[in-house]
């Protein structure tokens, strides 16, 4: 009983917990669940809403809070001791998961309850639960035969040690590579703080000169302003090679099989590919509405980014005699084109961006709208020293949530930017149990002579994995399943897709972009210029994520079978939004984390999807103030609070008072 994930915890108990207890815990805890299952179906009594499908909400609530500690750690503070340990959990998770969905009994009990659904006495949310509950039976193999079941176990544990595999080979190819450089002439173009930054590394790798790496932080500024054309094409190259060596760490055959076992998967349970399954459970609905959806973007777009893409490569050619524009001239033109047209740069931006100062900006967003207030506690257990951990509560003192938020790039922490959840809200006990939250991003670190400064980009980030975190700690009903972000996947963004307006707005800015060492407010022409550079090069940018939702429709959306060349068939399905010629030693799919590690198969297209909700809500908040509450606890009540209690566009129809214009998106796009 020296396991700490075996007893009963606020906070998770991180000082405590060594890797050698996850394996233990776990696997006493699902024989615990599966115990806790056992009784639901050896009631002698008949089958009820509240003896079945409550009770099988209210089973594995510690089993469910140890797997989150353990796959968070594994995204964010991973170790070869870890992957190794996940590679071992994840398929009896599989497994155990599998034993729910496919146990018969539970199933009957809960179809006795789900025939009687209307006669039943219950609420909204108890009907949506009901409907969940019932789908992820059905939805998941509960009709299939005895045999077909047993191919479908087979098949989702292989789903998930390949999808671990993937992202742990993506992880190792990020690691392993390094741009390093002695000579001074080659940081040319570089700003002061990205050189600083570039030496720091180089020292705590024992190295002299510079160092760059894949990280987001480090590669992102290197693209944006080195001079050494060569040297950027060396670093965007091994970017986009990753998993594409033909090696150990390759991917190519983790990508066919992967799209191949999720086709046999939807087949076998009924339908005509993977993402005709996951559709039927989103807003879009149906392939079909998803590829119309993109392709009218996409007629929108695609003037607007050729006549872009023909000015940023005259530019080009104008000043520095380049004839073919390739992938790695890309952000260093238009970075230099966005100060010849605005006058603005980002490392004019960043001395107002302080890490410290956007975060106390976002909190008063949030205290501004919602009336959150945020302190800083230190009594909270954490995973790595240099995580922030607060304690949020409401207007009268009274909890709403604690919040971890962790900031900079490490070793053992994979790109990107994410939120998560420790807890979860719920009703328990006749008690309201608030959320657990957190956000983990990769930003800039600190360097011996300057703070964390931000590039406008990041603080756009940072308000989006805020606006998810909202979602989480104003969440507000009865069942866990049901709370925060457990939402329709094209419903999810919109909570964080708002709130990255608010960074483009006077009002906000005025909050917290102060110079660092000066405390001067962020001067109003440089705030003329954010707004009016918002759209700069819009065209490109929507371009290109609609090439990334259509290759993920590509893959998902018809039988792969006849696929035998990743790169060739992503080639084809880049086709229609080809700017730049392609580069034959990169492959986009080897490592297309969101579809192939994370939870965006056949949802990639939900980010665009959710801008269409978060344009037209925004001008609502245009219209009536940016930060008027009325329209805020509308948001609040109808969105943030609601989870997936009720049908999405339900939702934002109370919120907003009519279903969303996508003419907004476009208009915010300037490409109408």
């Amino acid at each position: 009983m020296n396991n700490p994930l075996l007893k009963s915890y606020n906070t998770a108990p991180f000082s405590k917990i060594e890797n050698a207890h996850f394996l233990p815990a776990i696997t006493k805890l699902i024989k615990e669940t599966k115990a806790e299952i056992d009784a639901i179906t050896s009631n002698a009594e008949e089958a009820t809403f509240k003896n079945t499908v409550e009770a099988l909400e209210n089973t594995g609530e510690l089993l469910d809070r140890a797997t989150s500690i353990f796959f968070n750690l594994n995204s964010a503070e991973t170790n070869d001791e870890i992957q190794k340990i996940a590679q071992e959990i994840s398929p009896m998770l599989t497994e155990f998961s599998n034993d729910i969905l496919l146990n018969e009994a539970l199933f009957e009990r809960i179809k006795k309850v789900y025939k009687q659904k209307d006669s039943l006495n219950i609420s909204e949310e108890q009907q949506m639960l009901l409907d969940k509950k019932y789908k992820a039976f059905s939805r998941n193999g509960a009709n299939l035969s005895e045999e077909k079941k047993m191919e479908l176990r087979k098949i989702d544990t292989e789903l998930s040690k390949l999808s671990l595999t993937f992202g742990e080979n993506i992880l190792a190819e990020t690691n392993k590579f390094e741009l390093h450089i002695t000579s001074e002439k080659d940081l040319s173009g570089l700003p002061e703080g990205v050189i600083e930054a570039a030496a720091q590394t180089a020292e705590e790798k024992g190295k002299e000169g510079w160092v760059f790496t894949l990280d987001y932080p480090s590669y992102v500024p290197f693209l944006t302003y080195a001079d050494n054309r060569e040297l950027r094409k060396k670093l965007a190259i091994a970017f986009g090679a990753k998993g594409f060596h033909n090696d150990a760490l390759d991917n190519q055959q983790n990508v066919l099989q992967i799209v191949t076992l999720r086709h046999k998967r939807a087949n076998l349970l009924g339908y005509k590919s993977h993402a005709h399954f996951v559709l039927e459970e989103r807003m879009a609905e149906t392939p079909e509405k998803v590829k119309s959806f993109l392709n009218e973007l996409l007629e929108k777009a695609k003037p607007a980014a050729k006549k872009e893409f023909e000015e940023l490569t005259a530019f080009a050619k104008e000043l520095d005699n380049i004839d073919r524009l390739e992938k790695w001239d890309g952000a260093y033109y238009s970075e230099k084109l966005k100060q010849k047209l605005f006058n603005l740069d980002d490392e004019k931006l960043k001395p107002y961006f302080e890490l410290k100062n956007v975060i106390s900006g976002v909190f008063t967003v949030a205290e501004k709208l919602y009336g959150l207030h945020f302190e800083e506690v230190q009594n909270i257990d954490k995973y790595q020293a240099d995580i922030k951990t607060y304690e949020v509560k409401d207007d009268e003192g009274e909890l709403v949530a604690i919040f971890y938020a962790d900031f900079h790039p490490r070793a053992g922490k994979r790109n990107g930017a994410w939120m998560t959840s420790y807890k979860p809200q719920q009703m328990k006990d006749g008690k309201n149990d608030r959320p657990h939250i957190s956000i983990v991003c990769n930003f800039t670190k600190p360097t011996a002579s300057k703070p964390s400064l931000l590039t406008f980009n990041e603080v756009t980030t940072l308000f989006h994995e805020f606006g998810h975190a909202l979602h989480g700690m104003l969440a507000n009903t009865h069942y866990p399943s049901l709370s925060g972000t457990s939402v329709y996947w094209d419903f999810v963004e919109l909570p964080s897709q708002i709130l990255e307006n608010w960074c483009y707005e006077k009002e906000t800015l005025e909050l917290f972009a102060t110079h660092y060492k000066t405390g001067e407010v962020i001067p109003m022409e440089y705030v003329e210029k954010i707004k009016d550079s918002a759209t700069f090069l819009e065209g490109m940018a929507t371009l290109r994520q609609l090439s990334f939702g259509l290759l993920d429709m590509s893959w998902h959306g018809q039988d792969p079978s006849r696929i035998t060349d990743v790169k060739d068939f992503e080639v084809v399905a880049f086709d229609d939004t080809q700017l730049y010629p392609d580069v034959k030693e990169n492959c986009m799919s080897t490592s297309f984390s969101h579809i192939f590690q994370g939870g965006y198969s056949a949802g990639y297209y939900s980010y665009k999807w959710a801008e269409v909700l978060d344009a037209d809500a925004f001008a609502y908040f245009q219209q009536e103030g940016i930060f008027n509450r009325k329209v805020a606890d509308k948001f609040k009540n109808f969105v943030l609070s609601q989870g997936g209690t009720q049908d999405p566009m339900q939702l934002y129809i109370k919120f907003r008072g009519q279903k969303p214009d996508p003419e907004a998106l476009l208009k915010r796009a300037g490409l109408l």
